[in-house]
């Protein structure tokens, strides 16, 4: 059997049993809080692009609202990068090369944790690798024209709507054909600028969100990256941040990549192909680990950068190995190591059933664990109490990932209207995240979207035929906001509406003489659940101040192999009341 046919044989095995496994354990908060961005589907986010929206929306479509709907793509993504890999490195250096190249990414441990776990990564490294390739194909045709150009620029903005760093390959693009000689005639040409007018078709629908969102993605990633803070210089964060990647990809595999690094700077100045992939590799490892001095960032930020560079670190350990034997040894243990690492992320209870009573503390696959017990723990809390109480109540947790967890756990979700989250996240007077857009429970309700959900909702033929046509004809008639007709006229229109409205809907808290109120709070005077997984003796300030008083009514200690997993605290809001941000 050829070594070609084996390395296939290897990436179907290891898909077949990626898939198996992701549905063995349970979803991360950043996939459950993604999975909420599907269900409200928009042209853009608070901090990222609809491309993993999309992505989830249409397999859980396919495969249902589960761990395996959500996360079905993740597998597959990774094969056709390691099948697009593969063919791209034999078109350069050749067949071994090209797969010890993939299987050297196999076995990368933050790779093999993307490979199991649906966020914006799977789809960043897919596309990346995807125009990696196509634009090594379109500078092979240099100087015709060809359909590569405009692919990769489709390519690039596919990836950008996954992740914004994916925008860096433009920059990176630029810098080969800039130092390249032979290559500076494409600023002449048609090729480069039809690349960049096609990846701008697909910032569109994020400027046109952000447009009306108050640039807010902007202000985010200014945020994010330490901007809005006083310059300073820190060796601390930068060895941190290096830390993490020894960590991340594996100690001596990073450290092998590192030396190539070195070795392809200097190659590169000769040599097209080490320039052509160093092009793609340094622009974000000197940005990230540039902003590290100040404030170190996530080690997956750098990702798409390794995939060039894994490439480069093949070519140079191959050839290195090939002379000196301690190369060989070294290689082999880095991917035994690494191989082992991989494995270990995918299940840490190995070490615990090895005796070690490791803390979930230290687990980085805690945040995997025990989420559906907990959902199952708070709606059945949330039954007794309610029937306590003698009143329905509405769940508010401590941060947007514990809200997302739950909400997608919990069995009965009872969602409080149209576009209403299972579960409220506290929000302050400006965005922190997606749950600021979305129905809230500190909103006003407009009666004009009530009587537009009655019209359409499947109660709206239960209605007496005079009240629904009157319902209709006076919503029909309400005068804009800004009119300028004759003020008692309008405040009329108003007023008949809201009698419409009453008689259809008679539970509303409708005033229908003073006819400027044109909304309510569905939530006052209701009680709430503030559920929070931190040690807090009670509940932030943003969601204290809104009720007449909370108290702690439960504490729940959940353990896992006899070894404490996680708290779940429960306090009781009483009597929830709009206030003053």
């Amino acid at each position: 059997m050829t070594p070609r046919r084996l390395l296939f044989l290897f990436l179907g095995a290891l898909t077949v049993l990626r898939l198996i496994y992701i549905a063995q354990i349970e979803v991360l908060p950043d996939e459950a809080y993604y999975f909420q961005w599907s269900q409200h589907l928009d042209w853009s986010y608070f901090s990222k692009g609809p491309g993993v929206a999309l992505a989830i929306w249409l397999s859980t479509h396919l495969f249902g609202d589960t761990a395996f709907g959500i996360r079905v793509f993740s597998p597959l993504l990774s094969l056709g990068t390691s099948v697009i890999m593969y063919r791209f490195v034999l078109r350069l250096y050749g067949e071994p090369r090209a797969i010890w190249t993939v299987l050297l990414m196999s076995l990368i441990p933050i790779f093999q944790a993307g490979s199991l776990l649906m966020t914006i990564d799977p789809l960043s490294i897919f596309f990346w690798m995807a125009a990696l390739a196509t634009f090594w194909r379109a500078v092979e045709k240099s100087p015709a024209f060809s359909f590569w150009w405009p692919l990769t620029g489709a390519l690039i903005g596919c990836g950008f709507l996954a992740k914004y760093t994916n925008a860096m390959q433009l920059l990176s693009i630029v810098l080969f054909l800039a130092l390249t000689p032979r290559f500076r005639r494409e600023f002449r040409g048609v090729g480069v600028y039809v690349l960049f007018a096609v990846f701008a078709l697909f910032t569109i629908p994020v400027i046109v969100w952000n447009a009306n969102h108050a640039w807010i993605t902007l202000i985010h990633l200014k945020a994010r990256g330490g901007f809005d803070e006083k310059p300073r210089f820190s060796i601390g964060e930068f060895l941190a941040y290096l830390g993490l990647h020894l960590g991340v990809y594996s100690p001596l595999i990073f450290g092998g990549m590192l030396a190539a690094l070195v070795w392809a700077c200097k190659k590169a100045r000769t040599h097209l192909k080490p320039r052509f992939l160093l092009a793609f590799t340094l622009p974000l490892l000197v940005m990230y680990f540039g902003l590290a001095f100040k404030k170190a960032g996530e080690p997956n930020w750098t990702a798409p950068a390794m995939l060039s560079l894994a490439v480069l670190t093949v070519v140079f350990w191959l050839e290195l190995a090939s002379e000196k034997i301690w190369a060989r040894r070294l290689a082999v243990a880095a991917m035994a190591l690494s191989a082992l690492m991989s494995l270990l992320i995918t299940d840490m209870d190995i070490v615990r059933q090895m005796g070690w009573p490791l803390s979930y503390d230290l687990d980085p696959t805690a945040r995997l664990r025990g989420w559906k017990t907990a959902a199952s723990t708070v709606g059945a809390f949330r039954k007794k109490f309610e029937a306590d109480q003698g009143s329905p109540v509405f769940l508010i947790a401590n941060k947007y990932q514990t809200a997302a967890e739950l909400g997608f756990y919990l069995h009965n979700k009872r969602i409080e209207g149209p576009g209403h989250p299972p579960v409220y996240s506290p929000v302050g007077p400006f965005p922190e995240n997606q749950f600021y857009y979305w129905h809230r429970y500190d909103e006003d309700t407009d009666f004009t979207e009530v009587a537009n959900d009655i019209l359409r909702g499947p109660d709206a033929s239960n209605l007496a035929e005079d009240v629904r046509k009157e319902l209709a004809s006076s919503l029909q008639a309400l005068p804009p906001a800004d009119s300028e007709n004759d003020p008692e006229k309008d405040a009329e229109s108003r007023r008949r509406f809201l009698r419409a409205l009453k008689a259809a809907a008679p539970e509303l808290p409708i005033d229908t003489y003073f006819s400027e109120s044109m909304g309510f709070s569905r939530f006052a005077g209701r009680n709430a659940l503030y559920i929070t997984d931190r040690v807090e003796e009670h509940p932030s300030s943003e969601v204290e101040r809104g009720f007449e008083r909370c108290e702690m009514v439960a504490c729940f200690d959940f353990k896992r192999r006899g070894l404490p997993l996680r708290q779940i605290r429960v306090f009781a809001c009483y009597n929830y009341h709009q206030s003053e941000l």
